[in-house]
C-alpha cells in the first residue's frame, strides 16, 4: 500500500513539474514573441488614446494547454491605466478565446482608454499572465511604446460671442413738408393758402430749427406739378410758373436766416403731368371705376392716349375732376434738416456721470467708445436697468462678463436675454459660448445645433467642438478661412501640414505662445529645423511654461538632442 501511495505521489509530481516547466519555458522564451504597436508612438484624439497591437507567436512556442492573458498598461507619474485585456489559448484549452497553434499563430488587438494629462509622459508595457491548469505565472513586462503625443489637447476651447449693435445715429435727417394748392390753370398763390395749417407749421418749424444749435438746414426742395389734363405744352409752362411762385414764398421765409446759402440750398423740380400722383390718388380713392382707370394707366404709356381713354369714361372723369385732379395742382415744399447728436466725447462723459440722461442707443453706443471692460459693463448694465426689455443690453452685459472670465455671471445674463426672446440666434450663440467657457461642451453643442440661422461665430464654436471629437475635416470646414490657432490646429491634425503652416504664418495673434508652439510642431513634422526653432523661441518668449512642455513633447522628440533646442528650453 505504501508503494502504491508513493507511486501516485511520484506521478503527481511529474505532472506538476511538467506544467510548471511549460510555463517557465514560455516565460523564458517570451522574447521570441513579436509585438507591433500601431501607431508606434501613441496619440490622443477626441480625448481617448487608441492602440492596436499585433502579436506573432513563433512555431513550437505556445503550450497546447496554456492560456495567456495580455494587458497593455500605460504607466505614468502618479498612476497607471490598463487597457482591456486580450486572452489567447493553446489548442487543447476548452474555451472560446483566440487559439494559437503549437505551429505558431497571431492575434490582433484594438482598445482605447480615456486620456489624462499625465499620460503625455508615460510608458506602454504589456503584462502577460500564463495559466496552465491550476498553475499561473507572470511574465516580465514587455515595453511597447513611450509616451503619448497630445497635440490635439492644445485646442483652445472657446466660442466667439457677438455683441449686438446699437442703432445710434449722430446725424438724424428730418423734414417738414407743406403744400401750396392752385386753382386749375393758375399759378398765383392765393392769400388763403398762406394761412393754411401746414404752411403755418412749416414757418414754425423753420424758426425752431434756426434757434436750435443741434439742428442745421441742409436743403429745401420745391416740387411743382400740373394735373394730367389739358395740353402737355401748356402744363409744362404752368408747372414752371407754379414753381416760381412757390420759390418766391419759401425763399422769403428764409430771407433772414444767415446760415442758409441761397445758391445751393434751394432746389426746384417741375412735373408737367403728374401721372404718378394721379395713380396714387386713384388707388386711395373710392371712385366707382377706379380699377378700370388703373387698367388704362397700365395699358398705355402715352400721356395723350391715357387722357383720351379716361375722358371717354364720362362718369368716371366727372368724379376725377372734383375728387382727384384738384389735389394734383400743387407745389410741395420740403425743408430738410439734420439733427446733430452729442459728440463721442459728450456721450462718454455723460455715460460716466449719469447715463440715464442718454437715450438707449446713446447708452449702447457709449460702450463702444471705451476699451475698459469695467466701463463697458457699467454702461450696458445702466442701459438694461433703464430698458429691461432691451435684449441687446442684456446680451451685451453677458458678452463683457464672459470677456472678464466671469462665466457664471455671463451665463445668467444670457439667460435673461433669452427670456426676452428665446428664439434669438445671437443670444443662443453667446449662451453656447458661455457653456464652452465653463467646459460643458455637450450643452454648448446642443445649443449651437438649435440655432436657426448659423453665423460665422456659431460655426466656429461647432468647429472647436469638432476638434475635441476628432472630426478634423468638419472642424476645418466649420471654423472658416479666417486665420486662427484652432484652424491651424485642425489642419495639422488632419495631416494638412503645409496649410497649417500657411495659416500660422498669416496669424496676427500669438495666443499666449500657442501659435509659436504649434509652429514648432509643424516644423518638426516638416523636418524644418529652423522653422521649428523659430516657433519654439516665439512660444517661450510669450510664456516660459512652453519650455517644460517641449522637453517632454514627443512631437518634438527628434530634436531633443539638438544643442540649439536644448538651449531654447533651458
Amino acid at each position: 500500500m505504501k508503494k502504491i501511495r508513493n507511486y501516485f505521489i511520484l506521478i503527481l509530481a511529474v505532472v506538476l513539474m511538467s506544467g510548471c516547466s511549460g510555463l517557465n519555458k514560455m516565460k523564458k522564451n517570451a522574447d521570441l514573441v513579436k509585438y507591433e504597436v500601431v501607431p508606434s508612438v501613441l496619440q490622443t484624439d477626441a480625448g481617448i488614446v487608441p492602440v492596436t497591437i499585433k502579436g506573432v507567436f513563433p512555431e513550437k512556442y505556445f503550450d497546447a494547454k496554456t492560456t495567456l492573458t495580455a494587458t497593455p498598461v500605460l504607466t505614468y507619474d502618479g498612476g497607471e491605466t490598463p487597457f482591456s485585456s486580450v486572452v489567447v489559448q493553446g489548442e487543447k484549452v476548452q474555451a472560446n478565446n483566440t487559439v494559437i497553434q503549437y505551429s505558431g499563430g497571431n492575434f490582433n488587438y484594438n482598445s482605447t482608454v480615456p486620456y489624462k494629462d499625465a499620460m503625455k509622459v508615460s510608458k506602454l508595457e504589456l503584462r502577460v499572465k500564463a495559466e496552465r491548469g491550476t498553475k499561473s505565472l507572470d511574465f516580465d513586462p514587455v515595453p511597447l511604446a513611450d509616451g503619448v503625443i497630445a497635440t490635439s489637447t492644445l485646442v483652445m476651447k472657446h466660442g466667439k460671442t457677438i455683441a449686438m449693435k446699437d442703432k445710434f445715429q449722430r446725424i438724424i435727417p428730418e423734414s417738414q413738408v407743406a403744400d401750396i394748392n392752385y386753382i386749375i390753370n393758375r399759378a398765383d398763390v392765393r392769400p388763403a393758402e398762406l394761412k393754411a395749417e401746414d404752411i403755418n407749421q412749416l414757418k414754425e418749424y423753420i424758426a425752431a430749427v434756426e434757434s436750435d444749435p443741434s439742428r442745421e438746414f441742409t436743403k429745401t426742395v420745391i416740387s411743382s406739378y400740373a394735373s394730367p389734363d389739358g395740353e402737355f405744352e401748356f402744363n409744362e409752362k404752368l408747372s414752371g410758373k407754379r414753381g416760381t411762385s412757390a420759390d418766391k414764398f419759401i425763399k422769403n421765409a428764409f430771407a433772414k436766416i444767415e446760415s442758409v446759402d441761397a445758391d445751393n440750398f434751394f432746389e426746384s423740380l417741375t412735373t408737367p403731368e403728374d401721372w404718378e400722383g394721379f395713380k396714387t390718388e386713384v388707388e386711395n380713392s373710392s371712385i366707382q371705376d377706379k380699377d378700370l382707370i388703373l387698367r388704362v394707366l397700365s395699358m398705355y404709356s402715352d400721356p395723350e392716349v391715357r387722357e383720351r381713354e379716361i375722358k371717354n369714361m364720362s362718369a368716371a372723369f366727372e368724379a376725377l375732376k372734383t375728387d382727384i385732379l384738384p389735389k394734383l395742382r400743387r407745389s410741395k415744399m420740403s425743408v430738410n434738416v439734420n439733427k446733430i447728436g452729442r459728440s463721442d466725447e459728450q456721450i462718454l462723459a455723460q455715460a460716466k456721470s449719469d447715463p440715464k440722461v442718454l437715450s438707449l442707443e446713446e447708452m449702447l453706443y457709449a460702450s463702444t467708445l471705451t476699451t475698459d471692460l469695467n466701463e463697458q459693463l457699467a454702461f450696458y448694465k445702466a442701459a438694461f436697468e433703464a430698458y429691461p426689455k432691451c435684449i441687446r443690453a442684456a446680451s451685451n452685459v453677458g458678452v463683457v462678463l464672459l470677456a472678464q472670465g466671469k462665466n457664471d455671471e455671463a451665463l445668467a445674463a444670457f439667460e435673461k436675454a433669452l427670456a426676452i426672446n428665446n428664439t434669438n440666434d445671437v443670444v443662443k450663440n453667446n449662451l453656447a459660448a458661455a457653456y464652452m467657457a465653463k467646459g460643458d461642451l455637450a450643452k454648448a453643442g446642443e445649443i449651437y445645433k438649435s440655432i436657426g440661422t448659423q453665423s460665422a461665430e456659431s460655426q466656429f464654436g461647432q468647429g472647436v467642438i469638432a476638434i475635441t471629437e476628432g472630426r478634423y475635416d468638419d472642424a476645418v470646414n466649420l471654423i472658416g478661412t479666417q486665420p486662427c490657432f484652432n484652424l491651424a490646429l485642425a489642419q495639422l491634425l488632419k495631416n494638412d501640414v503645409n496649410r497649417a503652416k500657411a495659416t500660422l504664418d498669416s496669424m496676427t495673434e500669438t495666443c499666449k505662445g500657442r501659435a509659436g508652439y504649434l509652429k514648432a510642431v509643424v516644423g518638426a513634422r516638416l523636418d524644418d529645423r529652423n522653422y521649428m526653432l523659430n516657433g519654439l523661441r516665439e512660444a517661450v518668449a510669450a510664456d516660459a511654461a512652453w519650455k517644460a512642455y517641449a522637453k517632454t513633447d514627443l512631437a518634438l522628440a527628434k530634436f531633443w538632442n539638438d544643442d540649439t533646442f536644448k538651449s531654447a528650453v533651458q
